[in-house]
């Protein structure tokens, strides 16, 4: 009698940790506060990025919404990893997606430039996946 073992499930690297964490925070944290739902999509980061919008047009600090903005980048990531088959990248305490086309993107800073007026996670999201495509 042969045994199989059964197939080990798919692990991520260990640069998607911390930056899973937070998209999941973040999801979390908006469904409970806002009751906005997340739905890691392309077209939830429309409704992203104009909650990024209108934090920034309220006035709020940069640091009382660091935390927010590295969530809502994190989360952008994970929509780009999950449509691309895309990995995490970290460096220096940097967190980067890496779509299979050897592309390297940073939607945590992508966030932070949208809370700035001069970025969008649903338009980095089109060309992550768009890079892909081609």
């Amino acid at each position: 009698m042969t045994t199989r073992q059964a197939p080990k499930p798919a692990t991520r690297p260990s640069a998607a940790t911390k930056p899973v964490r937070w998209a999941a925070d973040a999801v979390s944290a908006l469904r409970e506060g806002a009751r906005v739902r997340l739905d890691y999509s392309a077209q939830s980061l429309w409704r992203v990025d104009r909650l990024i919008e209108e934090i920034r047009r309220e006035g709020a600090p940069y640091a009382a919404v660091e935390t927010v903005l590295r969530g809502l980048g994190a989360y952008a990531g994970e929509v780009v990893v999950r449509q691309t088959g895309a990995e995490w990248w970290n460096s220096g305490g940097d967190h980067w997606v890496r779509t299979p086309d050897g592309r390297l993107w940073d939607p945590v800073d992508e966030a932070r430039r949208c809370f700035a007026g001069d970025g969008s996670l649903r338009l980095l999201c089109r060309d992550a996946t768009g890079a892909v495509r081609r």
